[in-house]
């Protein structure tokens, strides 16, 4: 399986390459009220209005001011497509479905739900979001 490598708070985290439709350089960003922190607001891409998720606080954690390598990850999941604010997104990596183990019972701070697995790969630790759970509670706020 595809997937695309990306980083936050200086942990590598993957989705999914199908569920990619690009990456962007952050964009003004329109703030829409009564909506959680972590809905940053939505953004108009090539005609198509998408809410725009910081990554760092939907995870709770310490967010940080977008800078030179921070990216948007628009992605797609059924019908919603949405954009992630990360880090840095950086790499294209194919995993088989036999290097990827369950999560261990502690894993920082993000949500168990939010996890599908881990891999190991050389001395990199990769950890495969599961999006539907990420934005699940996004489709009823936006």
């Amino acid at each position: 399986m595809k997937v695309i490598v990306f980083q936050l708070a200086g942990k590598e985290y993957v989705i999914p390459v199908h569920q990619v439709q690009s990456i962007e350089k952050i964009m003004h960003i329109t703030r829409v009220p009564k909506t959680p922190s972590y809905v940053k607001g939505v953004l108009n891409l090539r005609g198509v209005v998408t809410p725009i998720i910081d990554l760092r606080e939907r995870f709770g954690i310490e967010t940080k001011v977008a800078d030179d390598h921070s990216r948007m990850i628009m992605a797609k999941v059924g019908e919603l497509e949405v954009g992630l604010i990360v880090d840095a997104a950086n790499d294209v990596l194919d995993i088989s479905p036999d290097m990827i183990e369950p999560q261990p019972d502690v894993v920082g701070s993000i949500e168990n739900t939010f996890i599908e697995g881990v891999a190991k790969i050389d001395r990199r630790l990769l950890v495969l979001l599961n999006l539907e759970q990420v934005l699940h509670p996004v489709k009823q706020d936006v």
